[in-house]
């Protein structure tokens, strides 16, 4: 498919699915966008906790996929909100447009207005001229003596003076209407002023709202594009990821291997502790112990799990239990004794598997119970085999050794031989 058809059912997509957001709730597609990204976090980190024990190229290829996977709905909401944002954008053009009509027609018509008042003013001071000059040439209005010495009869009088009135009365009203015309068009000059003004302003609007409009135009194109790349990628991937199947599987079989050595070194300590069983001095004192409250997490608490205990599914198929649990801790974070104990095993990264460097803890016989803890993946050790420790003591640091792809903790709690939950026990605590 060619990119630019791709890109034009991307762009469909896209309104159909931001179509209920044309609205324009940009503080809630923001806040979305930003848990859409910490969720993508979240997801990476436990994808990448539990392809534990797969080869780390293997790894590197199913993680490039769900990165690409996690990131295409971001990418659809930063679609989402940059189609909206051109929405608003293309809303505030038309509607300064509409100011602008709207402004450019009452200019047009305060025009019209002002020639039209201009050329009544013009008329009736043309009137007031005459009349002007009629009174210089001594054709004034004659007085009341006069019409009346003048009169041959009352009629005549009446007459005579009822004229005269009426040419006074057209004299005042055409100083009267000259007078008023001036206001008027006084007035109109001045909305002409604030409308010229008005026009000017929202001229300026429109203009930056065309190159704000060109911009989310240009964002929400680039958006889109993304989102197509990042689909064609997927699609990619998945092909390559699935050619990948049989060596998955391959990788996935030799986990059991794994398991059983760690099971073997822990029975082996079990019996050493069952041989102490009987002494005293190997003893811890029952009381208060709460059932593994006396344990404490290797890391600080609170605790985020990036993979819990139990049954864990594989990609391509396979479920294996995943005999720990997989705690959020930084490279070199320091690593400390759960308990106090004895280092029973302190084996390097080469040849260890899926576990890298990795550190048996024997922490004796407690209620009756032979307990062990282990711990994976570790950048160094501060520990060596048969040295006593004491809780809290640092035994090493968090790594990235074995068949992982980012630093984490893997501890194990062992209880007569089988596994255990750790964060079922009293000491430890959890944030998610």
């Amino acid at each position: 498919m060619r990119a630019s058809k791709r890109l034009r059912i991307i762009l469909t997509g896209a309104l159909v699915l931001g179509a209920f957001a044309a609205t324009g709730a940009n503080a809630d597609d923001r806040s979305d966008l930003v848990e859409k990204q910490k969720q993508q976090q979240s997801q990476l980190e436990s994808a990448q906790s539990q392809l534990e024990g797969v080869d780390t190229n293997l790894q590197n290829i199913y993680l490039q996929l769900e990165a690409t996977k996690a990131q295409i709905p971001v990418a659809q909401a930063e679609l989402d909100a940059a189609k909206n944002e051109l929405a608003e954008a293309e809303r505030g053009q038309a509607h300064v447009a509409s100011q602008l009509e709207t402004a450019s027609g009452e200019l047009a018509k305060i025009e019209d207005s002002i020639v039209q008042g201009e050329e009544e003013l013009g008329q009736t001071r043309s009137n007031l001229g005459a009349l002007a000059r009629s009174h210089y040439r001594g054709e004034n209005v004659p007085s009341t003596l006069d019409l009346l010495m003048g009169a041959s009869s009352s009629e005549e009088f009446f007459h005579s003076y009822a004229a005269a009135a009426a040419l006074t009365r057209t004299q005042t009203a055409t100083l009267t209407k000259v007078s008023q015309q001036t206001a008027q068009n006084r007035t109109r000059e001045a909305r002409q002023h604030d409308v010229k003004a008005q026009i000017e302003e929202l001229k300026k609007q429109a203009d930056e709202l065309v190159v704000q409009k060109e911009a989310k135009e240009s964002e929400a194109l680039a958006k889109a594009q993304s989102l197509a790349n990042l689909q064609a990628n997927f699609e990619s991937q998945s092909a390559a990821l699935e050619s990948k199947k049989s060596e998955f599987q391959a990788s996935i079989s030799g986990l059991q291997s794994a398991i059983d050595k760690t099971k073997a070194a822990i029975a082996q300590i079990d019996e050493e502790n069952a041989a102490k069983r009987n002494q005293a001095s190997a003893s811890r004192p029952a009381a208060n112990t709460g059932g593994g409250g006396w344990l404490i997490p290797v890391v600080p608490a609170p605790l985020y799990v990036t993979s819990p205990y139990g049954m864990r599914e594989y990609p391509f198929g396979g479920y294996w239990m995943h005999s720990g649990v997989d705690l959020r801790s930084p490279c070199g974070q320091a690593q400390v004794a759960p308990a106090d104990g004895t280092i029973a095993r302190v084996i390097p990264a080469p040849g260890n598997s899926t576990h890298g460097n990795q550190v048996y803890i024997n922490l004796g016989v407690v209620d009756g119970s032979s307990w062990v803890v282990v711990t994976n993946h570790m950048s160094g050790f501060n520990v060596r085999v048969g040295q006593q420790v004491k809780q809290g003591d640092v035994i090493g640091w968090t790594g990235q050794t074995g068949m992982v792809t980012g630093c984490h903790v893997h501890m194990e709690v062992w209880r007569d031989g089988k596994t255990i939950d750790p964060m079922t026990l009293p000491g430890f605590t959890r944030r998610n």
